[in-house]
């Protein structure tokens, strides 16, 4: 989480809310002040992190009506579970996440 939090503070450090933003994700981001794009992708980055079994063509309904094309689901799609797979990888070898310095 912190490595990922770091690279986000990153692609986001002009916004004014930057900092609370990435403290807000940490903890809870259903309760954020979001735009309807950044919630609905948000939420289905979470929901195929947490329980990716439960995954149908329902979930992409909600990115659809908020004006997502079929290429921006799909960039949403192999985002998350590029990060997963990534994620598990190092965990499965033991791998420690160097403190990010920057």
């Amino acid at each position: 989480m912190a490595h990922h939090a770091a690279g986000l503070g990153r692609l986001i450090r002009r916004r004014p809310d930057a900092t609370a933003l990435i403290e807000g994700l940490k903890r809870d981001h259903t309760l954020l002040d979001l735009t309807l794009r950044e919630r609905v992708l948000l939420d289905y980055a979470a929901k195929l992190t947490r329980t990716p079994w439960e995954m149908d063509n329902s979930d992409l309904d909600p990115m659809r009506e908020a004006g997502l094309s079929d290429r921006d689901i799909l960039d949403a799609n192999l985002t998350v579970a590029y990060f997963a797979y990534v994620n598990r990888l190092a965990q499965g070898l033991g791998v420690e996440v160097e403190p990010y310095v920057g």
